[in-house]
Formats: structure tokens, C-alpha cells, sequence
């Protein structure tokens, strides 16, 4: 809360001085770039740059709670005593690479021992030269380098397939699992050998997936070696993310409640990034099938429009809106001759957000402010009502230096919407309809023409319309079409391996984002996410509870960082390998209350959680190896860093929200859901986060449902209205902004949902469930052929085989005659 007061100091204190300053600037004609530094200065941009993940650095040191700190120096001690043993007065970086070599092939053969505490010992010592030797190391930089050399070694001589092989055994551990459960409460302790396992797994993933410059093509063998060694199932039967879920789905059902979730969570996105893609592979994947399809190019690149999107003002307080009440109230009395205060306010602002409504909580329109709920203004009247070219935009065009002129999306137009538009046109001027005919134009007139004509240049082809359209040919004629040839890409060898159980997986996962979820409030019967942070002895000094406090804050925050960026990614290459691959794990999100637990999730002071500072520099890793370790202070500890935000919570705000975007686009009664659960006023305080695409992606939120907000909704929010048409793709014929359109009736939203189901069920048995398909199979007529056909039998049949005969055959009468009179 501090925080947030502290943010929102300048903007209470200057409201009406910055006023003062842009009516004279406008006057002067000052540069724009002093309006901008000066508008900076009430509420700065985050620098916030969004990406796959974030630094190499930062990712690494996540995978450590503080509480493992100690270990660090327990692996180093294992791995000196066994070096010194084999390798007498040397230390790891004075050897050849062969002997190198030869030492891992010692510690590989040395895994293979019975003895479990041998087999731990030998695997801490693994992790300590996967953590990069830092005992003989010099600087972080040094730790980097080391440990990138031996992952490569560690690869390359076969330590991953052990190590997986050392996994399941511990996965299928049932006696650790029993005491796990009965124990009343789990400590580190409980998951030693698992936690040391995953991280040099996790390491080895990490290291190898992050390409660096002076790779050598060596190194680009191996990572690609290593990537389709992942994404195939050559792990009994299945990709390695596969055996990952099932860790996550034993857990949740509390069947194995020591096993550590956050290493698991990780590891599991770093592999599903690693094997299928980050997000610009993505947009490259996207490009190359649109070729495939003999689709058009996209007309822009989304992922450099966002980066140059600039972030809007946040809404006002309601403290800048009473005193700017009061300023009106004084300006009337005095009869000055001047247009009224908020006109002034909308032509001289920047940002459509500067004097948006801060009660967004109160659904009550009476409690709005009263200078932006009466008349509408004329300016933010030319925003939204006039027609398709748009007008000037309220920003000098000087001011949008990284965008083309206008807006920064170009215009799509859905096929459907070219044949609801000539529906609408054919039955006003000639009384009937041509079905989904959308090139006759015949008796309709000259503005329908150039309407037609100009929705045709914007009209959008996506690659899901032709799927659907394909899946609709192939379900029609499946003699015909014959069997479909489906590529073998590792999205789809993840998302046969994850059919049969992939509503458990979606549920799991829900379920420790609400655990993890700030906005959570314990519970008993709630599943316990804190097994790989909890020490054996809880802390019995202040600072001592301060540390773990910031430990168990941190330790949920990567959780949710974790989990949401590993459902977008599910999402957006099921979207891109079939559009009913993903329907089905939408459908699965929306029936396991994925909506309302995001919503619930916002229903937060957001800046606070993007400010938060729950981490300690002086233990992260590799800092805490190299460098001497500073006597904490609880000063030093409430202090926290020096960062204006959070990278990993930010980053995690808007994986959320792209997640309920991709959910909710174009689905009615999803969208209704959003209207129920009263999303709008939730997603309004999200707005308050100065940064660009988390902006984009909340105004597309609440785009989609002003059309059943009502009317008084859209008038008393005219500057969120005028935001959202500046910064989201319109559509040319969608009536957004009024609620015009049919879809904003009555909709039998169950119908949809259900229709949608049948649709995927009838694609995932046509693909994938072959036994269906048995009654296309050509049938076997000859007696002989029949007869001769092997039968696979149980191993145990012939001990009662003529038990069998004697209850089947002989006890049951033949009726011959019947047979023969039914031939």
C-alpha cells in the first residue's frame, strides 16, 4: 500500500499546476517533448521489456528457495571429497577435457549404486559442476562459463537419461510417498534427492535452451540433439513433459504432497518452451504456415507494435477528482467566460486515462463523477461516433514518433461479417437473401458497393477458419477425402500423449495457481505448496521470520509466474497446430472456473503486486557462491532492491490476462462471464499499471463487453472508451461502442458452448480415437483367413481353459435348426 500512495503523491499535489502548464505550453507552442517529460514525471513507464522469460540470471536463481542456501556448500563438500580421492593436488578447471570427461564418466557409473545415500551423495556432486565449480571461481561471470561447459559435458555424456531413469524411480517411491502423507508437516528434508534431481535436470534444460553468441557448432549439434530428444516420445512411450504432469497431478491429489511443485512447475515450462517454441518462433511457425495455405501475409507484425506502444496515463484518484470538483464549483461561481473544465482537460491531455472515474469499484452510475457523467463531451463524442476513416487523433502527430500515422493496428474483417453486412443490405433493398453469396451485388446501391468493396480490401483470413472449414470437408466425406496426413510436430506428439488425462492436468494446475494466488486466504483441506521452502526448524528469531516470510512470498510469486506462462504457451501452439486442439483446453480452463479465479486473482491492489520486493539480492545465486555474505539486517531486508517493479509478477499480470483474452475471443457466453463476475471495474484498477501491452491487453477485455454494460456504463467511462478505440484492432463493421448488434441480445449460451463441445469431440475421436473408425475397415469374408488369425490370449488362460470350454461350449445348447433357418 505504501507503495501505491507513495506513486499516486504527485499526481494529488499537481493536478491543477500541470494543468496550468499545458494550457501555457499550448499557447507558447513549446516542443511536445517537454509536455512529455513533464507528464512522465506524475506516473513513469515501467522499462519493462516482455519476453519468453526473463534474464538468464534471474531464471536461474528462481530455481533456489533461500532456505536451500546451505546446500550450495553441502554439494561442493561432496564433490571435493570424492575429486581429491580420484584426482590427487588438482582442481576441475587445470584438467583436460578428457579427463574431465573420464571423472563424469566415474560419477555417471557411480549413480548406479543400490545404496541410496551414495547414489545422493554422487548426484550433489553432479549438481555442484552443473552450478559451475564456484568454489574455484572468481566472479559470477566465471560461475556462468563453468557452468555452461560442464552442462554441455554432462550431456554429452549421457548424465540426463540417468538422471530420468533416477526420476521415475523416485516418482514411483511409494514408501516416501506414504510418509509424506502421514507426516503432519513437510519440510525440505522430505524432498532431498527429488529437489537435487530437478535442479540439475532443470540447469541442463536451461543452459542448453539459451543460445549465446560464441556457441560453438558443436554446441548448436547438441541443442538441437536435445530439443527433439525432449519433444519425442522416447521416454516409455512419451515426451519427458508428459512424466512432469504426471508429478503435478500426484501431487494435487494429495498422493505425494512432498513432492517440490515450484522445480516441478519450472522445469516443465522450460521444457515445453525449449521443445515447441517462445513466442517469436511462434510468430515465425505463424508466417510460414499462412505460405503453406496460400493464406495473405499478415499485415503486421504484433509483437513489434506492442514493444512501441507507449503505456496511457493511470486513472485518476478520487482524491484529484474531488478537488478538481471543487474547482469547477468555484469556476461557475465566478462566471468566468470559459468552456467548461473538462473540455479544457480532454483537448489539452495526452492520455485518455488522465481523468478516467477511480471509484471503478462502485457499480452505482450515481456515484460517478459528476463532470464526466452529464453531457458528452464534443471532443470524446468525435472519438467514438465518427465514421469508419478515423479523426484526428487527440495527440499531435509529432507525438507518436514510433507509430505510422492513424492507428496502429490495420482494420480485419471476418468473411462472416462481409455476409452478415450484405444479409442486412440485401434484406432492406430487395427483400431477399443470397445465402453466404458475398460477391453479387446486383440491385443493392452505390455506398453498399463501396462498403462491400472496402470491407473486401481489410477482409481476414486467420489459419483457424480454414481448419474448421477442413475439418468440416473431412467429416462429410471421409471415403472420399480418405484418411488425413497429420504432421508429426512436437506440439502434436505433446497433445496425443496429453489427451486422455488433460482435464486432470488443467485442473492440477488451477488448482496451485489458486494456492499460490495472493488474494488466497488459507485453508485447510488447501493443498500445501511450501514443501521445498519450509525448513525442519522454523525460525524463532524476527529475522529470521522476516527471511522466510520473503522466501514463501517469492516462492508463490514463481509459481504463478510458472503456471501462466506455461498455459499461454499450451494455449497459443494448440491454437496454431489445430484450432480444436485449442478449444479443448480452453473449454477444459472455462469449466474448471479459469475465468473467475483470473478475475479473482486482479481483485488485488495490482501496483502493490507489481512493486512487491520479495527478494534478497545477497542470496541470490550465483551472487551468494562468489561473494561474502553481508550480515542481514531487518532494514535491509524491508528495504529490498532498487527496482521500480517486479519483472516476474509483471510478467505474470499480463500472461494472465492474455490467457483470459484468448478464452473469451468471440465466445458470447464467456464473454457474459466476464459481465457476471463484474470484470469491468476490476480490470479499470489493472489500468493503473503504466505499461503498455498489460494496457492493451485489459482495454481488450473491456472492449469486448461494453456492448452489455449499458449505456451508462459507456457514458460515465468515456476516456476508457477513447483509450480502447486508440490502442485495440477495430473491426471494421463491429458495434463495440453502442451495443447495437445482435450479439448484444438474448443468446442461448449453453447451445454455444455445447455445439463447440460436439465439434471437438467429433475431431478428437475422427484423429485420434482409431477404433472408431473400424466400420470403414474392408471386412473379412473367407472362413480359413478368419480362423487362422492369432488371438492374443492372457498368460494365465490356459489353466482355465477347460473350465471355459465346459461353461461356453459344452453346457450351452446349440440350436441348430435356428442357425440353419437363419442362414
Amino acid at each position: 500500500m505504501q507503495q501505491t500512495d507513495d506513486m499516486e503523491v504527485p499526481l494529488l499535489n499537481d493536478s491543477n499546476s500541470n494543468r496550468q502548464k499545458s494550457l501555457a505550453q499550448e499557447r507558447d507552442g513549446f516542443s511536445h517533448q517537454q509536455k512529455d517529460s513533464e507528464g512522465s514525471m506524475e506516473s513513469p513507464n515501467l522499462e519493462f521489456e516482455y519476453g519468453d522469460t526473463d534474464g538468464f540470471t534471474a531464471e536461474l536463481s528462481e530455481l533456489y528457495s533461500y532456505t536451500e542456501e546451505p546446500e550450495f556448500s553441502l554439494n561442493r563438500d561432496y564433490f571435493e571429497e570424492d575429486f581429491k580421492n580420484h584426482v590427487k593436488g588438482r582442481r576441475w578447471m587445470e584438467l583436460s577435457l578428457e579427463e574431465q570427461r573420464a571423472y563424469v564418466m566415474r560419477l555417471l557409473d557411480a549413480l548406479e549404486v543400490t545404496d541410496r545415500d551414495k547414489r545422493l551423495k554422487v548426484a550433489r556432486a553432479i549438481l555442484y559442476l552443473a552450478q559451475g565449480v564456484f568454489d574455484e571461481c572468481d566472479t559470477e561471470t566465471d560461475v556462468l562459463y563453468w557452468s555452461r561447459h560442464n552442462v554441455f559435458l554432462l550431456y554429452d555424456m549421457g548424465i540426463f537419461t540417468a538422471l530420468l531413469e533416477l526420476l521415475s524411480m523416485e516418482i514411483d517411491n511409494n514408501q516416501a510417498c506414504s510418509t509424506a502423507v502421514r507426516k503432519p508437516a513437510i519440510s525440505l528434508a522430505d524432498s532431498t534427492e527429488l529437489r537435487v534431481l530437478l535442479s540439475i535436470m532443470y540447469l541442463m534444460v536451461e543452459t542448453i535452451r539459451v543460445e549465446m553468441d560464441g556457441d560453438s557448432p558443436e554446441r548448436k549439434t547438441a541443442r538441437q540433439a536435445f530439443k527433439t530428444e525432449l519433444g519425442s516420445p522416447l521416454y516409455n512411450g512419451e515426451p519427458f513433459a508428459l512424466l512432469l504432469f504426471t508429478m503435478v497431478t500426484k501431487f494435487c491429489s494429495m498422493n505425494a504432497p512432498h513432492f517440490p511443485m515450484k522445480k516441478v512447475l519450472l522445469l516443465l515450462w522450460k521444457t515445453i518452451l525449449f521443445t515447441l517454441g517462445g513466442f517469436e518462433e511462434l510468430q515465425e511457425m505463424k508466417v510460414r504456415m499462412r505460405e503453406q495455405l496460400k493464406l495473405p501475409p499478415l499485415p503486421e507484425d504484433s509483437i513489434k507494435v506492442v514493444r512501441n506502444m507507449r503505456a496511457a496515463s493511470p486513472p485518476a484518484s478520487a482524491m484529484e477528482l474531488i478537488e478538481q470538483q471543487q474547482q469547477q464549483k468555484r469556476g461557475r461561481r465566478s462566471r468566468r467566460p470559459l468552456v467548461k473544465q473538462d473540455s479544457l482537460d480532454t483537448y489539452n491531455e495526452r492520455d485518455p486515462f488522465k481523468n478516467d472515474d477511480a471509484r471503478d469499484e462502485e457499480d452505482d452510475p450515481e456515484d460517478v463523477d459528476s463532470g464526466i457523467e452529464g453531457e458528452v463531451d464534443p471532443l470524446d463524442r468525435d472519438v467514438i461516433i465518427q465514421p469508419p476513416p478515423p479523426p484526428p487523433p487527440l495527440r499531435p502527430p509529432t507525438e507518436r514518433v514510433s507509430f505510422p500515422k492513424g492507428l496502429p493496428w490495420a482494420p480485419k474483417v471476418r468473411e462472416k461479417d462481409i455476409e452478415h453486412f450484405l444479409e442486412t443490405s440485401r434484406n432492406k433493398f430487395i427483400g431477399f437473401t443470397l445465402g453466404s453469396d458475398i460477391d453479387t451485388l446486383v440491385g443493392l446501391p452505390r455506398p453498399i458497393h463501396e462498403s462491400v468493396k472496402t470491407l473486401k480490401q481489410h477482409k481476414y483470413v486467420s489459419i483457424a477458419e480454414v481448419q474448421i472449414k477442413r475439418e468440416e470437408e473431412l467429416q462429410q466425406c471421409p471415403m472420399t477425402l480418405g484418411e488425413e496426413e497429420v504432421e508429426e510436430t512436437p506440439a502434436e506428439i505433446l497433445y496425443l500423449g496429453m489427451l486422455p488425462s488433460l482435464s486432470q492436468y488443467v485442473i492440477a494446475l488451477l488448482k496451485l495457481l489458486l494456492a499460490a494466488a495472493p488474494t488466497s486466504k488459507a485453508k485447510t483441506d488447501s493443498i500445501n505448496i511450501l514443501a521445498d521452502v519450509l525448513p525442519e526448524e522454523m525460525p524463532i528469531t524476527v529475522l529470521q521470520s522476516m527471511k522466510l516470510g520473503i522466501d514463501v512470498n517469492r516462492h508463490k510469486e514463481i509459481i504463478v509466474k510458472a503456471i501462466s506462462a506455461l498455459l499461454l504457451l499450451l494455449l497459443k501452439h494448440f491454437k496454431l497446430n489445430h484450432i480444436y486442439q485449442f478449444e479443448y483446453v480452453a473449454q477444459h480452463l472455462v469449466f474448471a472456473n479459469c475465468i473467475p479465479l483470473i478475475l479473482k486473482f486482479f481483485n488485488q491492489n495490482i501496483m502493490s503486486y507489481i512493486s512487491a520486493k520479495n527478494s534478497i539480492c545477497a542470496l541470490d545465486f550465483p551472487h551468494c557462491v562468489v561473494h561474502e555474505m553481508p550480515e542481514l539486517t531487518a532494514e535491509s531486508l524491508e528495504a529490498g532492491d532498487s527496482n521500480q517493479f517486479c519483472w516476474r509478477n509483471l510478467f505474470s499480470c499480463i500472461n494472465l490476462l492474455r490467457i483470459l483474452n484468448k478464452i473469451t475471443k468471440w465466445k458470447h457466453s464467456r464473454t457474459m462471464m466476464l459481465v457476471v463476475f463484474k470484470s469491468a471495474p476490476i480490470l479499470k484498477r489493472a489500468l493503473k499499471v503504466k505499461q503498455a501491452m498489460m494496457q492493451l491487453y485489459v482495454l481488450k477485455l473491456l472492449k469486448i463487453q461494453t456492448k452489455y454494460l449499458g449505456r451508462q456504463w459507456r457514458k460515465s467511462n468515456m476516456k476508457t472508451m477513447s483509450a480502447i478505440y486508440q490502442k485495440v484492432r477495430h473491426r471494421l463493421n463491429d458495434d463495440w461502442a453502442y451495443g447495437n448488434d445482435i450479439d448484444a441480445r438474448p443468446w442461448d449460451f449453453q447451445a454455444e458452448e455445447c455445439a463447440l463441445r460436439e465439434s471437438i469431440e467429433k475431431f478428437n475421436t475422427r484423429r485420434y480415437d482409431k477404433s472408431q473408425n473400424s466400420e470403414f475397415t474392408p471386412v473379412d469374408n473367407c472362413l480359413q483367413s478368419v480362423l487362422g488369425q492369432r488371438v492374443d490370449l492372457p498368460e494365465d488362460f490356459h489353466y482355465s481353459y477347460e473350465m471355459w470350454l465346459e461353461r461356453e461350449v459344452f453346457s450351452q445348447p446349440i440350436q441348430w435348426e435356428g442357425l440353419l433357418q437363419a442362414q
